[in-house]
């Protein structure tokens, strides 16, 4: 049987870096948009990009404050109102927000050890363990990122950079040596 602590230390290391890939291409996708883009709502039933990051800022922020001692359901959080915007939802105070709470989860996961995973932490008075949690959140900002970037590809149409592997280039991308392999994201140059 695995070392539980050599296992809770390479799952932990695999969530950070899980949720810095998709932040990194949320920001790549950021970065290809100007503020029509970022506030581009193709219909009354969708999401904006603007509206996508308020919501995963607000979700961020209410699940890993104080993390492993309150509940991930902040009194204070209004969801609802994370899918409307405001005068005051400027695309730099939703960009500030997204920083914030993504330094919040990352300053959080870093935190946490092997003995964390033995916690029970609560969502909306739901019991969950660390593992449980982590996994919710992470599926979660997965399935809202790609959203991001399917907006940001269909408003720059055959403008758009590709955050991966370009159609038709998987042939050339896999003849590549593995250290070169690494897809740069606009926003990193």
């Amino acid at each position: 049987m695995p070392d539980d602590r050599s296992f809770a230390a390479a799952y932990l290391e695999e969530a950070f870096r899980s949720f810095r890939g998709y932040k990194r291409m949320a920001d790549g996708t950021f970065a290809q948009l100007d503020d029509e883009a970022f506030f581009y709502l193709p219909d009354p039933e969708s999401n904006s990009v603007a509206i996508l990051v308020k919501h995963i800022a607000g979700n961020l922020r209410s699940r890993w404050t104080n993390f492993a001692t309150t509940d991930g359901e902040k009194p204070d959080r209004d969801r609802d109102q994370e899918f409307v915007l405001a005068m005051s939802d400027t695309r730099e105070d939703l960009m500030r927000r997204w920083e914030t709470s993504f330094n919040t989860l990352f300053s959080t996961l870093q935190s946490l050890t092997a003995e964390d995973f033995e916690k029970t932490v609560y969502i909306r008075n739901e019991p969950h363990s660390v593992l449980q949690a982590i996994n919710r959140s992470l599926n979660h900002i997965a399935g809202h990122i790609s959203q991001i970037i399917f907006l940001g590809k269909l408003v720059r149409s055959a403008e758009w950079k590709t955050l991966s592997i370009p159609k038709g280039k998987s042939a050339e991308y896999n003849a590549m040596r593995p250290e070169d392999r690494k897809v740069k994201s606009p926003a990193r140059g």
